[in-house]
């Protein structure tokens, strides 16, 4: 992996960058659409082309219970097996064992956990997390972590802190040994330490020393309000090296990753466009809107009129509540289609913006709009 600044900003800490991996150069700051079980839900791997998407983020723990690590390594890795030529992050499934804290057991050697589909149990140790992403072959690979939920004591967190970096040395020593038909992996660290500065501090410098490729800032937007969420973000990422690419994980609301960018923000990923555009909810120019409700029903206007996906040049707001309104498929895919392509297009103005020094400006006119109009 290779990680070039191509061009920073002159009020703020935004940046452009080039992220070259074996299978594509990723533009950043960048938006990872979500790809848990191999696919970007409703989407085929040609519309994420076409989309622009030159990374997408899987899931260890998921492929690891279905179909099996061991049954995307015969099929060559994950690549080949979801038929997907550009670059993947595969997580290690830290946050997955976290939502699940009723299934799992926590001790210093690993995870053991019941699988959520038929109970039976397994043990995640840092050496068979990166076991299990070596199977898959993802460019960018994360160390096992412990995401601490919130609030959370400061013992509870310094320990977990502790169990973090120790996670992280192990799965450092392991990833070394890969074998060399792997070597284009990049290992990436994460940052914990919960809502404490001290612990995040000490985390950040504990896996510095360890030297890793890229560092993600971990355990956010896990219930905290959203001022901590800002400040422990904020506060993470002054402290990660500048030739690093940095990584915030689950930060998926616009106006968050907009102010995460200007802090020196690379990489985000979240299931926010997928998961709200399957339920009705779209992101437009002119804020969110839920397309299900009653003042759609005689609009023929596009969800977003200054949008140029298929969608929009296509299909009308009424037309795309009947559809969801009679439960047809083609709703959710057709506005899961236009939110990743506003994800998309949100990052290309950026970076635009920050190439020709006027960063600011559009942050500014952009939220302008976007906020004082979203419905909910």
């Amino acid at each position: 992996m290779k990680f070039e600044i191509i061009k920073e900003d002159k009020e703020t800490n935004a940046r452009v960058c080039w992220l070259y991996t074996q299978h594509s150069v990723i533009e950043t700051p960048t938006f990872m659409p979500v790809a848990t079980l191999g696919t970007v839900k409703t989407m085929s791997q040609q519309e994420l082309r076409d989309l622009g998407v030159s990374i997408v983020c899987g899931n260890a723990y998921h492929l690891y219970l279905r179909p099996g690590s061991d049954i995307i390594k015969k099929a060559g890795g994950l690549h080949k097996f979801m038929g997907w030529e550009h670059s993947i992050l595969t997580d290690s499934g830290g946050f997955q064992i976290f939502s699940l804290a009723e299934l799992r057991n926590v001790t210093d050697e690993g995870v053991e956990f019941s699988s959520h589909i038929d109970g039976s149990k397994h043990i995640f140790t840092p050496e068979k997390v990166i076991e299990i992403e070596n199977d898959l072959g993802s460019d960018i690979v994360m160390v096992l972590d412990e995401c601490q939920p919130y609030p959370v004591t400061y013992e509870y967190a310094r320990r977990s802190t502790d169990l973090t970096i120790e996670w992280a040395k192990r799965c450092k020593k392991v990833f070394t040994l890969r074998p060399s038909s792997l070597d284009y992996q990049a290992l990436f660290g994460i940052v914990q330490g919960s809502t404490y500065r001290d612990l995040r501090k000490y985390c950040t410098k504990k896996l510095l020393d360890l030297n890793f490729e890229g560092y993600a800032v971990g355990g956010l937007a896990v219930g905290e309000p959203k001022t901590l969420t800002t400040e422990m973000g904020g506060f993470t990422l002054e402290l990660l090296p500048k030739d690093r690419p940095k990584y915030l994980m689950g930060i998926g609301l616009v106006e968050d990753i907009i102010e995460f960018v200007s802090m020196g923000g690379d990489m985000f990923d979240c299931v926010l466009p997928t998961r709200n555009g399957r339920t009705g909810m779209v992101f437009t120019s002119e804020g969110k809107l839920v397309i299900k409700n009653a003042p759609s029903a005689d609009d023929y206007s596009p969800l977003d009129p200054g949008c140029e996906c298929e969608v929009c040049k296509n299909y009308n707001r009424a037309y795309l509540r009947h559809l969801f309104n009679v439960g047809e498929y083609l709703g959710p895919r057709l506005a899961t289609h236009h939110n990743l392509y506003f994800f998309m297009n949100v990052m290309r103005e950026m970076r635009k913006s920050i190439l020709e020094d006027r960063f600011s400006e559009w942050k500014k006119e952009f939220l302008e709009k976007y906020l004082a109009n979203s419905e909910g």
